[in-house]
């Protein structure tokens, strides 16, 4: 029996649409499914801008603040989910709420939820975080607790859109480089201008690469793209609402194309500033700076992601070196830090309450092998560069490390900052509310340790 033609006009038009389905206009296959969600969260109420340790009330907008979910599904059914904010940081107790609601309502493994946030101070405080930096009274800590519960939501909203309109993509990775990271440690900020304009060298480690990944849909159209860097995005201080530097290049590159949803990630910054700063311009410069090196990643050929999604997570405990004790705090309680202050007050009641303090903390370590291409690990806390530098020595260059993962925690030192000391390697774990001063000698050694763990975890399918 003989064919009619609208019959067979519809077979082969069935046909390459399910060839569409499999493969892109480019001919490269189509085995990820990938979707994209987003909120707006700036505040609408006057609550406090995060960093910094001072009063800091709003006083209007450069651009919104952002979260931005990209969810990867793999054949299988297995999932992963990367929430990016514009925010400063996240306690351990929005870290566990938020866990809590994307694993009640969409069945999310730990290992498969990754929140993180760019560490923008020109973002709004977060309840639970930094408790004793801010000088806050009862109105304004009862607007950043409202603040946080309405910000959950939208991230827990994002997620579902993202999950919800999951559909075939290709991934492609590459990495770029850009400059303005500075190794605050070893450089005055002060000499900072006159080196550069010299073209003297300036001092210290630091790791201006820039990893970036494509998320392509059935037409080759950009859905989305994530990128990172591995500096403070503290290059402005004023009370303005605003993304700093990953901000501006999230702009950027979303008005170059449109459509598409542009996501930031933190590196292993917490020794790197933006250097010189403090001016609106040096903002928008160093955040064009950012967006044209992922343009110019994007413009290159980039490596396809192959099909294949694992996942590990391990809270491992962090050793306090000394916990406090009342002879120490009361001198601190009374003395002319407020911030301090603030600090002994609050670990001395507790005391008086009858609190044991605990002798370590739980730090958040995770990681994702995405195809044989990436490896992705995300650890909590403000990472010096050491880690980022140590981690794709140790497992390849394919491997990307997201600092600021889950919790806030406290500076995370290597081994060589602590025995340094100074601000991120010695005892200021005070400011982040421990009731200590100070890591333990071998807080690389557990971190390191941990994280090879959950990478053999994903290297070995369990």
């Amino acid at each position: 029996m003989r064919m009619s033609r609208w019959v067979a006009q519809s077979l082969l038009a069935f046909a390459l649409v399910s060839a569409t389905s499999l493969f892109g206009r480019d001919g490269q296959e189509l085995s990820w499914r990938a979707g994209i969600g987003r909120r707006v969260i700036t505040p609408q109420t006057a609550v406090w801008l995060a960093g910094y340790g001072s009063k800091r009330e709003p006083d209007g907008k450069i651009h919104d603040l952002w979260v931005k979910v990209l969810a990867l599904g793999a054949p299988g059914g297995k999932r992963a989910v990367m929430a990016t904010t514009d925010h400063m940081g996240m306690s351990k107790t929005i870290y566990e709420s938020l866990y809590a609601k994307v694993q009640r309502r969409f069945s999310l493994a730990r290992s498969e939820f990754m929140l993180t946030f760019s560490h923008n101070h020109c973002g709004p405080a977060l309840k639970d975080d930094l408790v004793d930096y801010y000088p806050t009274d009862d109105a304004q800590r009862h607007l950043i607790a409202e603040y946080s519960d309405w910000m959950e939501d939208q991230v827990v909203e994002a997620v579902g859109e993202a999950l919800d309109n999951l559909q075939p993509a290709q991934l492609l990775k590459g990495e770029g480089k850009c400059t303005f990271a500075v190794n605050r440690r070893e450089n005055s900020e002060a000499e900072v201008p006159k080196k550069l304009a010299e073209g003297t060298p300036l001092k210290g480690v630091v790791d201006h690469y820039v990893p970036v990944l494509a998320v392509k849909g059935q037409r080759g159209e950009l859905l989305g793209v994530l990128f990172g860097y591995a500096c403070h995005p503290t290059t402005l201080s004023f009370n303005t609402w605003c993304g700093d530097y990953p901000g501006f290049a999230q702009v950027n590159l979303e008005a170059n194309h449109p459509d598409t949803a542009a996501m930031f990630f933190n590196a292993c910054g917490g020794d790197q500033n933006p250097i010189p700063r403090r001016k609106l311009e040096l903002c928008e410069r160093y955040g064009k700076m950012l967006s044209d090196a992922v343009e110019e990643v994007l413009a290159r050929p980039m490596q396809p992601v192959s099909v294949g999604l694992r996942s590990a997570f391990e809270f491992v405990d962090l050793a306090y070196d000394e916990l406090v004790t009342r002879e120490k705090l009361l001198p601190i309680a009374n003395g002319n830090s407020g911030l301090h202050a603030r600090w002994a007050k609050r670990m001395l009641k507790m005391m008086e309450e009858g609190a044991t303090f605990p002798t370590s903390y739980p730090y958040p370590v995770q990681a994702w092998q995405i195809g044989n291409e990436l490896l992705l690990i995300g650890i909590g806390g403000e990472a010096v560069v050491d880690y980022s530098l140590r981690f794709k020595r140790e497992f390849g260059p394919t491997t990307w490390v997201c600092g600021y993962a889950n919790d806030m925690a406290a500076y995370i030192p290597s081994r060589r900052v602590w025995e340094e000391g100074g601000y991120e390697g010695g005892p200021h774990l005070d400011e982040y509310g421990r009731p200590a001063w100070r890591w333990a000698g071998d807080v690389e050694d557990r971190v390191a340790g941990a994280v090879h763990r959950v990478v053999e975890d994903v290297r070995r399918g369990e």
